[in-house]
């Protein structure tokens, strides 16, 4: 497995929409890579192909570790090819931040569940349900297969938007 350099704003890959993923046995390595890349950033729940330039509808997420995830009914680690949004449901407003965009967090409204039809690493068809902030996760690495980041979901830049402070 490897570490794959993120692509950050405004790198334009990142506005793109990513193409659906024909053989997913083609994308197993590749998934091993996403899944290590996820693991190597500090606070990383999720990633998405088009992050590290590769424009393919494969996200990854794991908030079974994160102090916000791992509390929650979740189901540790996905790896979801060619997802789509089947139903949505309920509101919350919650601080987002990016790998693609490190400066920054946002206040973003949200859905409070999702239920995702996608293809698993495997190949097989499978349907997530996603509650809370394992829901926000998958919603904001699907945003980034339709090109769409956090920055363009905030309401107002002027009460929503933070830079993100530093430690050392």
């Amino acid at each position: 497995m490897a570490v794959l350099p993120i692509r950050v704003f405004p790198d334009p890959i990142l506005k793109e929409k990513a193409s659906p993923v024909e053989d997913p046995a083609a994308v197993t390595e590749f998934i091993d890579d996403l899944i290590e890349t996820m693991r190597h950033s500090p606070g990383g729940v999720g990633i998405a192909a088009p992050q590290v330039g590769t424009p393919l509808r494969i996200i990854v997420v794991d908030v079974s570790g994160h102090r916000r995830g791992g509390k929650e009914a979740n189901h540790g680690l996905l790896a979801l090819l060619n997802p789509e949004i089947l139903a949505m449901g309920g509101e919350q407003i919650v601080r987002e931040g990016c790998m693609s965009v490190p400066d920054y967090t946002a206040n973003v409204r949200r859905a409070q569940w999702v239920l995702v039809d996608a293809f698993d690493r495997n190949g097989e068809r499978t349907i997530i349900e996603g509650i809370g902030f394992e829901a926000v996760a998958i919603q904001h690495e699907m945003d980034h297969l339709d090109g769409i980041l956090f920055l363009d979901r905030i309401a107002s830049v002027k009460n929503d938007l933070f830079r993100r402070k530093r430690s050392g």
